[in-house]
């Protein structure tokens, strides 16, 4: 008997080493369906050894099998093994996995309370990881945070991998960003974990996320180990992050020349560096690279491809991509879907999902996404309703991701009925839903609902965000409520959201808007980790108020602050330059783009053209304007105008025939160009006859500006009631201040007082409290000697408190610009101008020249 008692143990532990080696094969094949249904069919404990349960719990995280997972969990828990850091740590992963944070953090302290006690080893570095990476996976950066802290606190020496997913989130932590980051990069050296070569990496990815470039390439060029090919990928897409993709473009290059050996990532960032710059010629020859080592059937190669040749507007290439592939994967499926979305192909996007359910290619929550995102972008809203009809067919309408992009598309085609319905019908409602919600309300200008919608959030213990509070700001901003906009600032400083980037640059933009250029300053000035975003948001504001010195002055100092400028820096400074036409700055500004190599984009050669033009060089304007290898309506509109307002109408006119030839339609903008054009050059005949075309040939509708330049136009060339019976007969609109002015300044140029004071009459009827109104009629009166009347006009404006806005002028020399307003003695040169002006008097008078009397300072 104890012969047969010790056979038959010995064939159960065979059987036992057997079954569990089975298990563990089949979770490394990747077949993990297959090894639970083997545990099931066993008989539990004695059977399954400790060593196997982490491959069943890998096995649960890998299907998301929450009900196998909490099996295996019951059955570790009766053999005493839940303090195992192996299997805790597993136990851990596999909770996280499944979207149980609760359950994971629960195991957690239970092996915690049991090492304390001194009834199991307490959580080793492992164990602490795991946890730390699951906060962080779950958007709860300040807890993962502290449990770092308490993990070092309890003595426990963080190890690579620990620092590397803490780096993984610096981009994340608004109050901290790179300061986080430079900490733990200090932690690296004084720990002697330098040259290791995933934390290099690590960090490398840390300053590209938190927009320090320079500082990630500095990392890079100091790499002992060139041949580490992660490195090079992370560069890459660093660089084109920051907006630098001619850069990642010459580290592929470079990466090439080297004879690393190039992996999926670094044909998917180079890609996407072609998608961003729109170098359609470079990717194609990146293509054939990745052809060349057999990369072309990669999944996510073969999708950035894909995305590359649609975002270049090439879906013909895009397709030829996707139908090359054998075996595609959901994913390239979702790419092409996006492309035919994106390049307004609409209906074969539809045609291409109905593929997929024919094929029966598993749409997941990112097709749907994708195809709602793009009904929302074309603004195709029946497509739409198609779309969401497919959801609640196929039981998705409780995906709270799906639910989500419903509201987007809903907003973006104007229909926040719809959106608002979906809203109130979802029975989970998480900050993305809310903010989708409140972002909508304001893209369609229901500020008050918005903000309705704010306070319904917080009853309901929903803690903003920072994009919801954007929204919010915008809402303040879209009523016009400077107050509220003050009120919702001081709430986010009370949730401690001022300092994050985002919310930062909606209140410097809702404060330069109200003009409020020092409070924006005062945003700007607490913000502890600027980005270039905030940057170009305080270019702009002093831009937009008035303050171009100081909006120029600022691109020297985000230089000195480490950061690149790029295209919305230097277009917004051009902007400020072609406000008051300061060439010499806007040479300066026109240099550092070159010195810079700042990628020349639409936006900047469009503003450059413009900022050219405001200052009178239109030869620069025009070889700006030759040279441009694209060119949409704004840049021939630019041009158009240009060469209006300088007189030569001949050339305007001559562009505008080559802009019709190359079929791009003109705008109302164009017309507006060119009949100023002929304005400037007396073509009156020509004017008319283009105002009659633009809404006969073209079917634009004058707007206001049109009008007032048709009776510039008749004005000038002295057809006075031509202008007025104009007004009065041809006017689908009610004139408006500019019409009337228009009109009363070609009454004193021609002096016709009779016509001139009927323009007035109506100019005052309008606003009759605007001093300025009052001037043109005053200077006719001078201008016909009728001294009584300008004298009552100007006791009229005297006996209401009416008072002319000063006049402004100002002059660029030297590097400066100088502003003088009229009646103003408070320039710092008021002493050698006085004197300039003694001595032009005396010279005069010398030479007998006549002059108007010049009233000395």
């Amino acid at each position: 008997m104890h012969f047969n008692h010790q056979f038959i143990s010995s064939l159960r532990q065979t059987e036992v080493s057997s079954i569990n080696s089975k298990i563990k094969t089949l979770v490394q094949q990747g077949k993990h369906s297959q090894a639970l249904e083997l545990y099931s069919k066993t008989p539990r404990s004695p059977l399954t050894t400790k060593f196997t349960f982490p491959s069943l719990l890998k096995a649960c995280a890998s299907l998301s099998n929450l009900h196998h997972g909490r099996t295996i969990h019951a059955s570790i828990v009766t053999m005493g093994l839940h303090s195992d850091p192996f299997i805790a740590t597993s136990l851990i992963s596999m909770y996280m996995k499944c979207g149980l944070l609760t359950s994971a953090l629960q195991v957690f302290d239970k092996m915690s309370e049991s090492g304390e006690s001194g009834d199991s080893a307490p959580p080793d570095i492992t164990v602490w990881n795991s946890v730390i990476d699951g906060y962080f996976k779950y958007g709860h950066f300040e807890e993962g945070l502290a449990q770092f802290c308490r993990m070092q606190g309890l003595g426990i020496r963080p190890d690579g991998y620990s620092l590397s997913i803490v780096l993984g989130i610096c981009d994340q932590l608004s109050c901290y960003m790179a300061l986080a980051g430079r900490q733990i990069h200090g932690y690296i050296i004084r720990n002697m974990f330098e040259g290791d070569p995933y934390l290099e990496t690590a960090l490398i990815g840390m300053y590209s996320s938190c927009s320090r470039p320079e500082e990630a390439w500095s990392l890079f060029g100091k790499l002992e180990n060139r041949s580490n090919i992660v490195a090079w990928n992370v560069m890459i897409k660093g660089f084109v992050e920051n907006g630098m993709w001619e850069k990642s473009l010459e580290l592929y290059s470079l990466a090439k020349n080297e004879s690393c050996k190039l992996v999926s990532a670094s044909f998917t960032g180079t890609f996407t560096a072609c998608s961003h710059g729109g170098v359609l010629d470079f990717g194609r020859q990146v293509h054939c690279d990745a052809i060349k080592v057999n990369f072309q059937d990669d999944p996510y190669v073969s999708s950035a491809i894909l995305t590359m040749y649609a975002k270049s507007g090439s879906v013909e290439d895009a397709k030829k991509v996707f139908y090359q592939v054998s075996g595609k994967e959901v994913e390239l499926w979702n790419a092409m879907v996006s492309a035919y979305i994106g390049n307004g192909h609409a209906y074969d996007a539809l045609r291409l999902y109905n593929r997929m359910k024919e094929g029966e290619i598993p749409v997941d929550s990112i097709t749907i996404s994708s195809l709602l995102s793009g009904c929302g972008v074309v603004g195709l809203y029946d497509f739409g309703r198609t779309v969401h009809a497919e959801i609640i067919k196929r039981s998705m309408q409780s995906n709270v991701a799906i639910q989500s992009s419903l509201l987007t598309m809903y907003c973006k085609c104007r229909s926040t009925e719809y959106a608002d319905s979906v809203f109130r019908t979802m029975k989970e409602r998480d900050v993305v839903a809310w903010g989708a919600m409140i972002s909508g309300f304001c893209q369609n200008s229901r500020f008050k609902d918005a903000l309705d919608l704010f306070r319904a959030m917080e009853t309901e213990g929903v803690k903003a965000d920072s994009d919801v509070m954007a929204s919010v700001i915008n809402a303040g901003l879209g009523l016009e409520n400077a107050e509220l906009g003050r009120l919702v600032h001081g709430f986010t400083i009370k949730r401690g959201l001022e300092k994050d980037v985002f919310v930062a640059c909606s209140l410097i933009d809702m404060y330069s808007k109200f003009g409020f250029a020092e409070s924006a300053e005062m945003v700007f000035s607490y913000m502890p980790n600027k980005n270039l975003v905030a940057w170009n948001s305080m270019i702009s504001c002093y831009s937009r108020n008035g303050l171009p010195e100081m909006s120029i002055g600022l691109l020297p100092q985000i230089l000195m602050h480490g950061f690149y400028l790029d295209s919305v820096s230097i277009t917004t400074a051009l902007v400020a330059v072609s406000s008051v036409a300061a060439l010499l700055k806007g040479k300066a500004v026109h240099a550092y783009q070159m010195r810079l190599q700042i990628p020349l984009d639409l936006q900047v050669e469009n503003a450059l053209i413009d900022m050219y033009v405001k200052c009178g060089c239109m030869k620069y304007a025009k070889s700006i304007f030759e040279d441009m290898a694209r060119r949409n309506i704004v840049t021939w509109n630019s041009i158009i105008a240009g060469y209006g307002s300088h007189g030569n109408y001949e050339e305007a006119v001559r562009l505008f025939e080559e802009m019709k030839k190359l079929e791009t339609s003109p705008d109302e903008v164009t017309f507006l160009a060119l009949i100023t054009s002929c304005s400037h050059s007396g073509m009156v005949e020509e004017g008319l006859k283009l105002f009659r075309s633009m809404r006969i040939e073209y079917g634009i509708e004058p707007r206001m500006e049109h009008y007032a330049s048709v009776v510039d136009l008749l004005g000038r060339a002295g057809r006075l009631d031509d202008a007025y019976r104009f007004i009065q007969d041809d006017m689908a609109i009610e004139a408006d201040r500019s019409v009337w002015l228009c009109l009363l300044f070609a009454c004193r140029a021609h002096r016709n007082t009779e016509l001139g004071e009927l323009a007035a009459e109506n100019l005052l009827k309008m606003e009759p409290a605007r001093g300025s109104n009052y001037v043109p009629l005053m200077n006719l009166y001078g201008e016909v000697e009728m001294w009584d009347r300008a004298a009552n006009l100007r006791a009229s404006m005297k006996k209401r408190g009416l008072k002319k806005s000063p006049g402004c002028s100002w002059i660029e020399v030297k590097n400066r610009v100088d502003v003088f307003f009229s009646g103003d003695s408070s320039s710092p040169r008021r002493i050698d101008i006085c004197e300039t002006l003694s001595s032009l008097k005396s010279n005069m008078e010398g030479k007998g020249c006549s002059y108007e009397e010049i009233e000395l300072c």
